[in-house]
């Protein structure tokens, strides 16, 4: 019987009694008008939340682009549940965005300033993070702009943020596949403004500096120790150069790891996941500030993909540097340490976890056992004392076994077979989500 439906009541045998209506007290009344207005709330609030999120999935998938380069689309993703099996998602930040008006200078074109590029292992036990370099000299493939539908020629070697320019997010992803040999799926592209909506939308972020760092270039301006960072602040930590480190884009990457693993760590703390008012605002900063593939084009998409890192354990979420060297033929530039790269890749390719080799954070970046006090020397831990073994003293002590002798399977101890540790990969710079960094003054 569902709430709709009423049974029928019995005839009364005896003579109808009519009852004496009783008068409601003043707390009865009270009571019921606030019932009625919690359920016209309730009615109202679902209605206004149904229309909102409709809205943020129109404005969303309106902006989709495609960059599935003739091939098949991957399946969609669960209805607000984890995505099955893994997958590999790219994140640009462009710079001299047509939305982000000339707060941060102009340039003739559109740059992919930040690449990033995710990688979640088919059973979400581990996940990759790596950054590429600007500034990294590679070669470029041909591209297709998918709003214009000029062509674009391939060349032999220009550095990584050309491509944006050459076709959009479609050719940033062709770029970075034709490179690390990783088939994306999905992708997103964010603006300057889009990093401060988003770092608002989760109550801001804690970064820590080692000293106090004022560049008048970026805007940073923070002292020592830790400090929760949001709006502007947060986008000139994520854009300072020249105040950390040696000045180079790979002491900024440093510090964008380090915001990184400090946003997972906040977003997992907080439970930003099951806490619908915080959902609803990052969906509404995504959908207002993101440039989205088609693939990605919907909220479900989106919540589908964040819900695979909830279970994933801190120490196992690895922020990369992409290996990269020098070359006179390109001054100021960088480009691949192919080796490193090739053995890095490999393991993302084959779903193996790997770790990262001693001192391996990036240029500008220390790891602190107190963020509050960066500068405190951790704690000497005192070495065990040895003792010195004990001979038995009982002359009637057994005498060693025979290892020619059979043994009786039901005296047999078992084994407990060790887990075998993640290969190391020398060379590479980063730290996991769970270690704790400061970033570095500029030193040069």
């Amino acid at each position: 019987m569902n709430d709709t439906e009423r049974r029928p009541r019995p005839r009364p045998s005896g003579p109808i009694r009519h009852g004496r209506q009783h008068t409601s007290s003043p707390v009865a009344a009270v009571v019921k008008w606030l019932a009625v207005a919690a359920a016209v709330a309730l009615v109202s609030v679902g209605a206004v939340t149904a229309y909102a999120v409709t809205s943020v999935a129109q404005q969303f998938s309106a902006n989709a682009v495609d960059i599935s380069n003739g091939e098949d689309a991957p399946a969609p993703p669960p209805l607000l549940g984890a995505f099955e099996g893994g997958f590999n998602m790219l994140i640009i930040g462009t710079d001299n965005d047509p939305n982000q008006g000339e707060d941060f200078g102009e340039r003739d074109a559109t740059l992919n300033d930040v690449n990033i590029l995710l990688h979640v292992s088919a059973d979400h036990s581990n996940a990759v993070v790596v950054s590429f370099p600007r500034d990294l000299v590679m070669a470029h493939p041909e591209c297709t702009d998918p709003a214009t539908g000029e062509v674009f020629d391939a060349m032999s070697a220009q550095p990584l943020n050309d491509a944006f320019a050459r076709g959009g997010l479609a050719c940033v992803a062709t770029t970075i596949t034709d490179l690390t040999g990783v088939p994306i799926q999905y992708a997103a592209a964010t603006s300057f403004n889009g990093v401060i909506e988003m770092t608002n939308a989760v109550g801001g972020v804690p970064v820590c500096l080692v000293e106090p760092i004022v560049d008048t270039d970026s805007g940073l301006d923070l002292p020592a120790g830790t400090s929760t960072i949001e709006g502007q602040m947060a986008l000139s930590f994520l854009r300072n150069r020249h105040g950390v480190g040696d000045g180079s884009d790979l002491a900024r990457i440093a510090s964008q790891q380090q915001y990184l693993a400090s946003l997972i760590r906040t977003m997992k703390s907080s439970n930003t996941l099951t806490d619908v008012t915080k959902l609803y605002g990052l969906a509404q900063a995504a959908s207002q500030n993101i440039l989205p593939s088609q693939s990605l084009a919907s909220v479900d998409a989106m919540v589908s993909l964040a819900l695979t890192l909830k279970d994933i354990d801190l120490s196992k979420i690895v922020f990369a540097q992409y290996p990269v060297g020098s070359s006179s033929d390109y001054p100021g530039k960088v480009v691949p340490l192919q080796s490193t790269a090739d053995e890095l890749f490999a393991k993302v390719l084959n779903d193996e976890p790997f770790t990262l080799g001693a001192d391996s954070t990036g240029t500008g970046s220390t790891i602190v056992e107190d963020p509050a006090n960066p500068t405190a020397e951790a704690p000497v831990e005192e070495a065990p004392v040895e003792e010195a073994p004990v001979e038995p003293a009982d002359p009637g002590a057994e005498a060693p076994v025979d290892p020619e002798a059979p043994v009786d399977p039901s005296t047999e101890v078992p084994t407990t077979e060790v887990p075998t540790a993640p290969e190391v990969i020398e060379g590479v710079k980063g730290q996991t989500a769970d270690q704790q960094t400061c970033a570095n003054p500029f030193s040069g």
